[in-house]
Parts: structure tokens; sequence; C-alpha cells
């Protein structure tokens, strides 16, 4: 792939096996050049939020970006965000971001992102995207894969061509212009209007969804009162 003036994908290292894409990128972060990316076939201990486990079989695809910004930024996450939205698109799947970190199509989950990063140092940005992996049977509810979009084998590839491309793309508009970024985010959250159960840390939070405001945070609206929700370590359903 093209990789003149590119930030993300200047260097991708391939593996079959890893622990965690994000675990890998960690201990390799302080040595290699920001837009790094580490992609893996497998992962044997894929994480999620809040530490729940991510069932990454061969056929997926698992990564994670090592990125260099000024400061941490939550808002990072909406970067991978918006370019698992923008990769499915050009492979015809409509998508919206279920705030703060999972991308759904068709009304299920297809694609988790999960930030971490070390003050000062980095930020690893980690990407699961359902391609043409196997789902568990538990999951066949909740989840789905863009093979069943497309009814065909997706070349593994192409789709991660088309993410880097367009995760360096809203990496640039993160570092230049956050609040265009975040303008993008609220048109392409579908909750928003929509009655929600959210777990913050102890608290359980029910209220409509009104909007995602430019520093990330949800705003809720719990009758009548209005509740900003950090997009930090929360769980959110629908009701």
């Amino acid at each position: 792939m093209e990789k003149k003036n590119r930030v993300i994908g200047i260097r991708v290292i391939d593996l079959d096996e890893v622990d965690s894409t994000n675990e890998y990128a960690k201990r390799i972060a302080p040595e290699v050049p920001e837009g790094t990316v580490v992609v893996a076939k497998r992962q044997t201990a894929g994480r999620g939020r809040r530490g729940r486990s991510w069932a990454s079989p061969e056929g997926g695809l698992w990564l994670s970006v090592i990125l260099k910004p000024p400061r941490l930024d939550g808002r990072l996450v909406f970067v991978g965000a918006l370019a698992v939205s923008d990769t499915l698109a050009d492979f015809g799947i409509p998508s919206g971001i279920k705030w703060p970190n999972d991308v759904w199509a068709g009304g299920k989950k297809i694609s988790g992102v999960l930030t971490e990063g070390k003050a000062g140092e980095y930020t690893v940005l980690g990407i699961g995207l359902n391609v043409n992996n196997p789902l568990p049977e538990e999951l066949r509810e909740s989840a789905t894969a863009m093979v069943n979009f497309i009814g065909a084998r997706v070349p593994l590839e192409r789709v991660l061509e088309r993410l880097l491309f367009h995760l360096d793309g809203w990496y640039r508009v993160f570092l230049e212009m956050p609040e265009l970024m975040m303008a993008k985010v609220r048109e392409r959250t579908f909750i928003l209007g929509r009655t929600v159960r959210v777990i913050e840390d102890d608290n359980v939070l029910i209220g409509r969804a009104v909007d995602v405001l430019d520093d990330g945070s949800l705003l809720l609206d719990i009758g009548g009162q209005l509740r900003r929700v950090l997009y930090g370590d929360v769980s959110l359903r629908f009701l």
C-alpha cells in the first residue's frame, strides 16, 4: 500500500498468533515509530473494554496501532470507530457507532475499539473487526461479520488496506480539527434519542441519550435532569 506521507501504517508487523495485539504493541511502543501497526491472525487473550474477553479466531482483523499524540486523549477511540465505519462503507455495509467504542451493522456488533496508553509516551489503539471469522454460538444473536453481508469471503488484505487509510485520515483530523471529528461522531452515533442504561463504576443510570459532546462524553436526560457521562469505564445497554 502507498505509505508516502502516511503516519499510520508506516510499519506493519504481521504475526501468526499473539496473546493480544494491544499487549504486544505496548511492549514495543517505546522503541518503534508512531504509526507502527501490529496485526495478528489469531489472539489467544484478546480483550475488550472492562476486561471482557474478545473471541479472536483466524479470519477476523485483529490489530493495534501505536500512536504518540501530544497528550493522552480518550477521544482517540473515535478515530478507530469512524475509520471502521468508513471501511465498512467501502464494502457497501452501512453501520453506526454505539457510543463510545463499538460499531454496529444490521443491528449487531461487528467491531470493537479499545485504547490504552502511558501518559507522555504513547497510546495504543486496538481494533477488532469481524470479517470472515466464525462467531461463537452464544454471540450469533448479538454479533455479526462482514461475510454475512457480502455473502462471500472478504480479502483481509483489502480490508486492512482500507482501514489503515481511514485511520490515517481520521487521526490527522483528530490532531488538527477535533471538533470536526466529534461532529462526525454525533452524525453516526445511532443511540441518540434512545433510552439507555449506563453502568458507570457502581452507578446505574437510565435516561435518554441526548448528545455526544465535543469532549467525547455522553449527555443523558434523566427525568429532565441532564447528566454528563464520561467515555471511560462504562457499559451501555438499550432499553
